[in-house]
């Protein structure tokens, strides 16, 4: 099969051969999305090798003891637990010690035309719900999880660094709890994607203004710098909800956390039903952020496409696809 593959340095399309894991299921990847961490990991983030992608939606073409998946259209948790631990009896294999994560930890990724994933890893897509609505399954997940992390009343102050993919999805799920939302960002065309309603946009030059005002800030920019000025914007004991990975040695004023007592919260991966059910009921449609599709077997290039600046979301295609 054809995949996108990292390994040694190199970013290139490989022949590699269908993944064949005893007890798990096999699925015809459709379509994958090109997301940030997949360009990190080419700059080194996770010290990972191998197909890379996780983002993805496909059709299930074996399932040994799930028969009942072959033929439907799925996506797919990307931790995969291993099945033994507290952690893992307890439902929540995104903590197990010992996973492996699609194309970012020990195991090959979306970015092929086959992947391999246990069948309790599987969600079936509803036939409300497009290819191009799916594949952001997975961030709209992560974007989510912040409500699972932190209490978001209608009267609490949120702010979102940062004006990429997530930063969107993140501010995107936010409004739907609070009264009003900024959303922060250095670029006006980017922030302009990220829709009317509650959602204030702001210019990262014009930030200043809201120094020590908000009970709740994500930071979601990718950057270094965005830890600086969400310690700048949040109010005393408010919450900061970390969302960025990338490759870098950052060096944050950890004592402006300890003085204002600032609560950090860590924020991953989010369960896939709720991100799912955003979609079913259309409150939130992610389709209009992307930028570009391009055939797997234009993998590289497609990866250009997505490190370009002002890039959105880019997707691959496991047949025709259109460049736009």
């Amino acid at each position: 099969m054809k995949a996108l593959k990292f390994e040694n340095g190199r970013l290139f399309l490989a022949e590699a051969k269908i993944p064949q894991i005893a007890d798990e299921v096999l699925v015809k990847v459709t379509t994958s999305g090109i997301c940030n961490t997949d360009l990190e990991i080419v700059r080194g983030y996770a010290g990972f090798e191998g197909i890379i992608g996780h983002e993805f939606v496909g059709v299930v073409e074996k399932a040994p003891g799930a028969e009942k998946l072959i033929g439907k259209r799925v996506v797919g948790e990307i931790n995969a637990g291993c099945g033994k631990c507290d952690r893992c009896r307890g439902n929540d294999a995104r903590h197990c010690l010992n996973r492996t994560v699609l194309g970012i930890i020990g195991r090959d990724g979306a970015h092929a035309e086959f992947l391999s994933l246990p069948a309790e890893n599987l969600l079936v897509v509803p036939n409300s719900i497009t290819d191009e609505q799916a594949v952001f399954v997975e961030p709209l997940a992560a974007a989510n999880a912040i409500t699972e992390q932190v209490e978001i009343a209608q009267n609490t102050r949120v702010a979102v660094i940062g004006d990429g993919k997530l930063g969107i999805l993140c501010a995107r799920v936010l409004a739907l709890k609070c009264e009003r939302l900024v959303l922060i960002g250095k670029h006006r065309a980017k922030l302009d994607r990220a829709g009317a309603g509650n959602i204030e946009p702001v210019l990262l030059t014009d930030a200043k203004k809201f120094r020590r005002k908000f009970d709740v800030v994500v930071e979601a920019s990718g950057s270094e710098s965005g830890f600086g000025l969400a310690l700048d914007i949040i109010r005393p004991r408010g919450k900061l909800v970390l969302k960025s990975t990338f490759k870098a040695d950052a060096k944050p004023e950890m004592w402006r956390v300890v003085v204002d007592e600032i609560t950090v919260v860590g924020s991953r991966c989010g369960r896939f039903e709720p991100a799912i059910k955003l979609l079913e009921d259309r409150s939130i449609d992610p389709s209009d952020l992307i930028d570009s599709e391009y055939d797997l077997s234009h993998g590289v290039a497609a990866m250009e496409a997505a490190a370009a600046k002002g890039a959105m979301k880019v997707l691959l295609r496991n047949g025709p696809a259109i460049n736009r």
